[in-house]
């Protein structure tokens, strides 16, 4: 296969603004990018009429799905026939999950707000007095600061877990606790592609919340070298890329919230200067290009480089104790 080979698909399930951008990004590089539309795919497993594992599999998958449960499946879908997807399924997992994205960050000693656990209101009181009230209360699974409460007091953690309890259902059963840090009417949103943070964002509000989706206003935010390193790291440590990086500034210096694997930038290429589309279009194209020449440790070498990186900050930060 030569390099002239390399197909590039994209999955999707809404034509957003940033379905439209990565298309033209493509179109611009005169290269073809299949459309698939997620909803109308079908698959046969294990029957003799059946799709062949690596039957037709393009050589590289971008997978832009709104829809959590199904992006991952078609992820894992398309790794199973041979296809290269980014992100790849298990740094989909651990972002789509709170818990596990925290748990992935503390492990790599990433920076991040206090967090806890529990699965009865006793456990969650206990975690709330030692955080200290206001706390943050979020659904492990969620975006867009759905279902995020903000809770000053005893009274209103339980009244609002009762809420959780008659609700019921999985994404209720553990209860996700964080210290809420004061942060300065803006967070930040940085966006990581390979090895490098391309560009980020200011998202400031009069709200406490300061999702774009909220009504967030966008500002350009230069990337220091403190930014560059604490976002580096947490994409890294969630297996690395293409993601966004929301962090919050606070006095102990920059804290990761959560990482996002399949990021919406439609409000920043004009505020930042950066052609974010492009950028993807072209990280995603040379993988494609080296796994079509031959080099079929292509996806491998990135997932190395990741991890290279993760150990060599981890390296540094036990030294310097």
């Amino acid at each position: 296969m030569t390099a002239a080979a390399a197909r590039v698909a994209i999955v999707y399930d809404r034509l957003r603004p940033e379905e439209r951008l990565l298309f033209a990004a493509f179109e611009r590089r005169g290269v073809g990018v299949e459309r698939v539309y997620s909803a109308h795919q079908r698959a046969a497993l294990g029957l003799a009429d059946g799709d062949a594992p690596a039957a037709n599999a393009p050589t590289v998958v971008l997978q832009r799905c709104l829809a959590q449960t199904r992006g991952l499946a078609l992820t894992r879908l398309f790794e199973a026939r041979g296809a290269h997807v980014l992100n790849p399924s298990w740094v989909a997992a651990t972002c789509a999950d709170k818990l596990a994205t925290s748990l992935a960050l503390e492990r790599q000693g990433v920076p991040t707000p206090q967090t806890g656990i529990a699965f009865d209101v006793d456990g969650a009181l206990e975690l709330c007095e030692r955080l200290g009230y206001p706390v943050v209360l979020k659904p492990v699974v969620g975006s867009w600061g759905r279902m995020v409460s903000r809770l000053s007091d005893r009274d209103a953690v339980e009244a609002v877990l009762e809420h959780k309890r008659q609700l019921g259902g999985p994404d209720h059963a553990v209860i996700y606790l964080q210290e809420h840090v004061a942060k300065p009417g803006r967070d930040i949103r940085a966006f990581v592609i390979g090895d490098r943070v391309v560009a980020a964002i200011y998202r400031s509000s009069e709200h406490w919340l300061t999702n774009t989706a909220r009504g967030a206003e966008a500002s350009r935010c230069d990337v220091s070298a403190e930014l560059a390193d604490v976002a580096q790291r947490a994409a890294d440590a969630v297996g690395g890329g293409v993601v966004a990086v929301d962090l919050v500034e606070s006095d102990r210096g920059l804290l990761v919230l959560e990482v996002n694997h399949t990021m919406e930038f439609r409000n920043s290429i004009v505020t930042t200067g950066v052609d974010i589309a492009d950028e993807v279009a072209g990280y995603v194209l040379a993988l494609a290009e080296r796994i079509a020449a031959g080099d079929a440790g292509a996806f491998a070498s990135q997932a190395a480089a990741t991890v290279a990186r993760t150990l060599a900050a981890a390296a540094a930060k036990h030294a310097q104790v």
